[in-house]
């Protein structure tokens, strides 16, 4: 008897997928968002001074990361590399996943888009995206002419 996990985010995955494609403009970055193997697991906070991004990206090299900033949008891509396959014959069940990854965040207004800084340890890149300082309310004196 076999026993088969039951997976349920698998097929939401793939229907998400094939939403994307669907309603697609036919861009380049929706081209490449074909291609997506898989999507990390992020969690995203708010600090004082501070916006912060941690994604679950385990067996990915930081040299295969890539973060850019255009338009407001900050885009998280990389490659996770396949395991060489097993030799012919032998039984195998692969559940950890592989290939191309992409994540894309709409950045808020106050965000410091050329202070961002990222950083990776154990699995787990971090983004920092430090806040603009506010600008201060202040009144202004009207001198008689």
């Amino acid at each position: 008897m076999t026993v088969v996990r039951y997976q349920p985010w698998t097929l939401i995955d793939s229907l998400q997928r094939q939403l994307d494609q669907a309603l697609s403009t036919g861009t380049d970055k929706s081209a490449a968002a074909a291609d997506v193997a898989w999507i990390p697991q992020v969690d995203i906070y708010e600090e004082p001074g501070r916006y912060v991004v941690v994604a679950d990206v385990p067996g990915v090299e930081p040299k295969d990361i890539h973060i850019t900033v255009d338009k407001g949008l900050l885009t998280i891509r990389g490659e996770k590399p396949a395991r060489e396959a097993p030799q012919e014959g032998t039984r195998q069940r692969l559940e950890r996943r592989s290939g191309t990854f992409l994540r894309t965040f709409t950045l808020p207004e106050g965000a410091d888009f050329d202070a961002i800084s990222a950083k990776q340890a154990h699995g787990v890149l971090e983004v920092v995206i430090p806040k603009q300082p506010q600008l201060q309310p202040r009144n202004i004196e009207v001198r008689a002419a």
